[in-house]
Formats: C-alpha cells, structure tokens, sequence
C-alpha cells in the first residue's frame, strides 16, 4: 500500500488540477506572471484551463477506469517535462522551477506503479 497508489491521491491531485483551471482560466496575475516569464504564447494560454480539466477528470477517472488514470499521469508527466524544460530553456529561478520537477517525479512514479483497487 502505497500513496503513490492510492486512489485517495488521484482524488486529492484531481482537486489540485480543478483549482489550477479554474485560476488560469480566471487568469490569476501569478499564473500569467509564471506563463510570461516562460514565454509561453498567448495563443496557448485559453488551452491551459481545459487540458487541467481534463487531467482533474481522467486523475478522478481511477475509481472505474484505473487503466485511464494511468494514461492520464503518463500525459501528465509529459506535460510536466515541457514545463520544466520551458523553467530551464528561460533560465528560470530554481524556486520556480523546483515546483513543475517535483511534479514530473511525482507523476512519472505515479505512472510507473499504477493505480491500486479503490479502498
């Protein structure tokens, strides 16, 4: 039994990734801050709140499609290896970047080990 595992953290990671829509769809000033100072372009932007949605719902996704949950933290860690590459390309600070590194490990771990049964 592993938290890596437990269906309880693709729930609580399906929640983060709903808040993090939500705030750039809105756009929060410290999320356009972050995509400015990667230069990430603004016709992008408008796809970033449905790509986290999507993420929020395949991570929820563990209860009855765990398989689906699986490619879900796959996508997410390619994601993650753009953000982090886009941190270092831009020569980031170590503190924004150690943010977008922990969550390519994370989710990369995640997809390695798969999801266990839902408790």
């Amino acid at each position: 039994m592993s938290v890596l595992t437990s269906p309880k953290t693709y729930t609580g990671l399906a929640a983060f990734q709903a808040a993090d829509a939500v705030l750039c769809a809105i756009p929060a000033p410290f999320i356009t801050t972050a995509l400015d100072t990667v230069g990430c372009p603004q016709e992008v932007r408008p796809v970033l709140p449905i790509v986290k949605a999507a993420s929020a719902v395949g991570l929820l996704s563990v209860h009855r499609f765990p398989g689906l949950a699986r490619l879900t933290t796959a996508a997410l860690t390619l994601y993650f290896v753009l953000a982090v590459g886009a941190h270092v390309r831009v020569r980031d600070s170590i503190a924004n970047t150690v943010p977008a590194a922990s969550f390519l490990a994370l989710f990369a771990a995640m997809t390695l080990r798969g999801p266990r049964a839902a408790d």
